[in-house]
């Protein structure tokens, strides 16, 4: 069902929903796009999500949907809303099912030469090493009392375990533990679908990559962030498995019992949500947080088993390797920042659902290595295009509270890619470009198929164009392992 309601445009890579188009719109919404994604756009009905969200209690600025916009739960994917903290709402469909799905990228000094001919063997390691596909699990034994801890200290639990080191965790968003995490508030179901799960990958549009850091852009920021045309990266995409989907289950249940019990307006109950201040609003972020903590260490563990691997096949330490965490960023998300509204200091909390933080020179959220150069921002494409490594820039902080998109966005759905697209022809696709793949399921390969996805090249466009983020490097895939 396509979307036929009024968008009008601002700019070249704007365009605005205004706040008249709905009953119950607070604000008015925004879409990033250049005019030629339009037609994609509207055919989904994403815009009519980015409406809804217009409506959500305590919105600030506008709603905003980034040019990888598509169809979501609530939201729509792509979705940025800002609700004031002290008398908004926070809703578990601005954040998702797999809160902190997200990117981390490690960096090596290794070049193709250096790999020779063993580039399939690493690929098989990493495969055998990294668990993935539907219901996986991970490698090692977490013992039930240790997961409180995992779910309050994220990447620090990690690292004290010897999963990687400690200078990893300076790299990664919120140093990989939000602090207000209380593990009290999640449930006994939750813990026991993650506990088996944790250091593994899972299966849908969670990969791991080998890359080649194939162009530099920005050679003194590419510099800061140790990437060097010519080197091998890796690339890591998942989440918080099934505990961060439990955990958004079971809150969700008692924010549509909120809504339904204290009479709440909302144009889509796929929107409930609670006030901030609100007992079950604080528990459900609590809680949330405690699904990024997992997300964390669960990121930083696959880093650990991701060395381990390259230093069996290549026969060299790590550490020799230059293997460094060059940044791990969240992109399903909702954080308390503080950001300027016309002019005014204010204390918000920011969906990002399928979009990433972004944020410019100078935030002190932004680690001391890379403040003066910007966030690193990772944004895959498909598995037949890589990865764009970007930095955040000023627009981001004035037009969309330091946020960006997180990835191509997908232009077919997951039913329609497998109905539509023939395993022989993706094989032939990724053979022809030399890509190496090792896969779980071929319906999990069609599913992500690069044809199901729009073109990162002109999503990247928009978000540099529209001067949310600049470019610093393009990586292109070697080799792929998909769940």
């Amino acid at each position: 069902m396509s979307w036929e309601g009024q968008l009008n445009k601002i700019d070249d890579n704007r365009w605005e929903i205004p706040q008249d188009e709905s009953k119950g719109m607070h604000t008015n919404a925004v879409i990033y796009a250049s005019e030629e994604m339009l037609s994609q756009i509207r055919s989904d009905n994403a815009p009519m999500q980015a409406a809804n969200v217009a409506c959500l209690p305590g919105i600030v600025g506008s709603s905003m949907a980034m040019p990888d916009i598509h169809w979501g739960y609530g939201f729509p994917i792509g979705g940025v809303a800002a609700v004031d903290e002290n008398s908004g709402s926070i809703s578990p469909g601005g954040i998702g099912f797999d809160i902190n799905c997200g990117v981390r990228l490690i960096k090596t000094d290794l070049t193709l030469e250096d790999l020779g001919d063993k580039k399939n063997q690493l690929i098989d390691e990493l495969y055998k090493n990294v668990p993935s596909g539907l219901g996986s699990k991970g490698l090692t034994k977490v013992r039930y009392k240790e997961l409180d801890d995992i779910l309050m200290n994220g990447s620090e639990w990690a690292v004290e375990n010897g999963y990687g080191w400690e200078r990893d965790i300076e790299v990664t968003e919120e140093y990989g533990h939000m602090q207000e995490a209380d593990s009290t508030v999640v449930s006994d179901k939750a813990r026991k679908r993650g506990l088996p799960q944790l250091g593994s990958l899972g299966s849908g549009n969670h990969f791991l990559e080998v890359d080649l850091v194939e162009n530099v852009f920005d050679d003194a920021t590419a510099k800061v962030y140790g990437l060097k045309q010519g080197t091998l990266a890796i690339t890591v995409h998942c989440g918080s498995r099934g505990c961060g989907h439990q955990i958004a289950t079971d809150y969700l249940q008692e924010m549509e019992r909120y809504i339904k019990k204290n009479s709440v307006s909302l144009p889509d109950r796929q929107l409930a949500c609670a006030p901030l201040d609100s007992k079950l609003g604080e528990d459900y972020y609590k809680a949330m947080c405690c699904g990024a903590n997992y997300a964390w260490a669960n990121r930083q563990m696959i880093t650990h088993w991701a060395r381990e691997s390259f230093e069996k096949v290549l026969g060299d330490s790590a550490e020799n390797m230059g293997m460094d965490v060059v940044y791990d960023v969240a992109h399903n998300i909702a954080k308390k920042e503080r950001h300027d509204i016309d002019k005014h200091h204010i204390d918000v909390l920011v969906h990002r659902k399928g979009a990433t933080r972004a944020f410019a020179p100078g935030r002190s959220e932004i680690t001391l290595r890379y403040r003066d150069v910007g966030q690193p921002v990772i944004i895959p494409g498909n598995m037949s295009v890589g990865t764009y490594v970007l930095a955040g820039r000023k627009g981001s902080m004035e037009q969309t509270f330091g946020s960006t998109c997180h990835g191509a966005g997908r232009q077919m759905s997951r039913k329609a890619a497998i109905d539509n697209l023939k395993i022989d022809s993706v094989m032939e696709q990724l053979q022809s470009k030399d890509i190496y793949l090792r896969n779980g399921s071929t319906d999990g390969v069609l599913e992500e198929a690069p044809d199901a996805y729009k073109d990162v090249d002109q999503v990247i466009e928009v978000v540099c164009n529209a001067g949310l983020t600049a470019k610093v490097a393009k990586l292109t895939p070697i080799g792929v392992i998909k769940g």
